[in-house]
């Protein structure tokens, strides 16, 4: 039995831009970031990493090279002149591999927040002035302060994300886009556990080159140990 022609009313309707149906990826208002990883873009609703709303990646345990994900993306945002933030950090970034994926390290500053990670974050969201805020708040984070990031985000055309312990993957979270990653046999296993629009692939396999495999500039850790340096937490020159 053929199902019966919709109303061209509706069709108009459906048509539209600011118009969602539950069997489609979500429309974004700001352009989203390519990936790098076309299947990964084929997941994301706009096609990559969106702009001006929070994603949350969920890791068990860091150095896997995980935040080989994020350097296409903070490397277009830097090419294109805009200055990007990391704040609170576990590690120090690693300028040689940074700089080898195209990031400008010029444009990058590193935030030593403490517990006032959340608020550092909220206040760099807010001030419209960074192109890319990459936070790590502190574990026991809680709704509000999470519903207050978002609201920060909202209407900004910047890449915001956290990374979060595994642990609350479970623990409801106004973000509208949260990402599962762990080591994969050829780089990076990818679940996207939250999104807007249909339901997500189980499971992405991406190819990411893991510490160890190349040489440290291309594939060592993408942030090196702060504390082995004696480093302090400053812009990256």
């Amino acid at each position: 039995m053929s199902a019966l022609p919709l109303p061209a009313a509706l069709v108009e309707v459906l048509a539209r831009g600011d118009v969602w149906r539950g069997d489609m990826l979500a429309r974004l208002p700001e352009s989203a970031i390519p990936s790098g990883h076309a299947e990964l873009d084929a997941e994301l609703p706009g096609g990559g990493w969106p702009r001006g709303n929070l994603t949350e990646f969920l890791v068990d345990r860091g150095g896997f090279g995980e935040m080989s994900l994020l350097l296409p993306a903070l490397a277009h945002l830097s090419v294109g002149g805009g200055w990007l933030a990391l704040v609170a950090p576990p590690w120090l970034p690693h300028a040689p591999a940074w700089a080898a994926a195209g990031l400008v390290l010029e444009r990058l500053v590193v935030v030593k927040a403490g517990r006032q990670a959340a608020w550092c974050c909220e206040q760099l969201l807010a001030c419209g002035g960074f192109a890319g805020v990459v936070a790590w708040p502190e574990a026991g984070i809680d709704a509000k302060a999470l519903r207050r990031l978002q609201v920060a985000a909202e209407g900004q055309p910047t890449l915001a994300c956290l990374w979060r312990p595994l642990a609350q993957a479970a623990t409801p979270s106004p973000a509208p886009l949260r990402v599962l990653l762990a080591a994969g046999e050829r780089g990076l296993s990818v679940r996207i556990l939250k999104r807007r629009g249909r339901p997500a692939a189980p499971l992405l396999n991406l190819s990411i080159a893991r510490p160890g495999r190349l040489p440290r500039a291309l594939a060592g850790p993408s942030l090196s140990l702060a504390g082995t340096r004696g480093a302090a937490a400053a812009p990256v020159a």
